[in-house]
């Protein structure tokens, strides 16, 4: 009897020894107002979001005086019932080729920080930095991080390209508590260019090197879509939130190829003017493409991420996944 008590003690301890734990279900929130819909804090609910990273602010160049400054800073029309918030910050990376970056950015930036979390009464343990830096301003921004961590006293946390992980030994690698891999925004903006959101292939030119990169990695993934509209073969801009079947269901368009409409009569669509004849060929990611990428990263990564952030928490990005779609990705890894 007591040999039987053991052996199943043993195989208790082997199974829970063996248990797979599953990344923790983040969300970036990209608006300038800080506003969730019912559709979105289902959503957190739904998926036990401990986490959410809220952009605070751009910090971009005045085109005039090439001084830096804060761009759209967020406005929380309600506060966050999410206790653990983290601010991040975009920089341009402009702003790290100019002249203005010294201790005083960094001391600027977190200032602002603070005041937005005192007049909302907020607070936060960590703080994440986003930049695409490139070989030129890499000095500047590894300077950057420096000072910003001397100065907060927080958790940094950075975003990291996949050009930044396979030339890291020239790029360098920012000395950050934790990093995210920003695994979207891979290829160029075109008409006729692949899907410039991702594109498995371009991908694969580079995910090898995440095994050699010197950071644990967390990831970074996107859930929305976009239109790249054009006239006259020329791009005029991106029209975020469109989809497919918002342009199935608008007799203003008319579909000349799978995700490529046509304007058949000028009009206004949310403040856009479209003239007959412009083009918009729509760029998604399907659940499909997000279990790719899941596949991909799993059999690159070195180590499991600890969270899966997606990009970004939108209840008209939400509508075009089922509600599940967040926990079969996590399961992936």
């Amino acid at each position: 009897m007591k040999k039987n008590i053991l052996y199943l003690f043993l195989l208790l301890v082997l199974f829970s020894c063996d248990k797979k734990e599953e990344p923790l279900i983040s969300f970036y929130y990209w608006k300038t107002n800080y506003e969730l819909t019912a559709t979105e804090q289902k959503a957190i609910k739904e998926n036990n979001v401990q986490k959410i990273y809220i952009r605070y602010f751009d910090i971009d160049l005045d085109t005039k005086t090439k001084k830096a400054f804060p761009r759209s800073p967020i406005h929380f029309i309600q506060k966050p019932t999410i206790s653990n918030i983290v601010p991040v910050v975009y920089i341009k990376n402009s702003v790290m080729l100019s002249t203005e970056v010294t201790d005083s950015l960094a001391q600027k930036a977190f200032d602002f920080i603070q005041i937005i979390n005192k007049t909302n009464d907020l607070s936060c343990n960590e703080i994440q930095i986003d930049c695409d830096w490139t070989l030129k301003s890499s000095p500047a921004y590894m300077a950057f991080i420096e000072s910003f961590k001397r100065i907060s006293h927080k958790k940094i946390s950075a975003t990291i390209r996949l050009h930044q992980v396979k030339y890291f030994k020239k790029t360098k690698v920012p000395n950050v508590d934790s990093a995210v891999l920003m695994y979207y925004n891979m290829g160029t903006i075109g008409i006729k260019s692949l899907n410039s959101i991702y594109d498995r292939t371009t991908a694969a030119h580079y995910i090898s090197s995440l095994k050699k990169y010197p950071l644990s990695l967390n990831v970074a993934l996107p859930v929305y879509a976009w239109g790249i509209h054009s006239r006259d073969n020329r791009i005029l801009g991106l029209r975020s939130k469109l989809t497919v079947n918002d342009l199935q269901l608008d007799t203003n368009f008319v579909a000349t190829a799978k995700k490529t409409f046509s304007v058949i009569h000028s009009n206004y669509r949310k403040g856009v003017f479209y003239k007959k004849g412009d083009v918009v060929k729509i760029e998604a990611i399907s659940a499909g493409d997000l279990k790719e990428m899941a596949t991909d990263l799993t059999a690159n990564l070195p180590q499991k991420p600890k969270e899966i952030i997606f990009y970004d928490l939108d209840e008209d990005n939400l509508k075009n996944y089922e509600k599940n779609i967040f926990k079969q990705i996590t399961n992936h890894f």
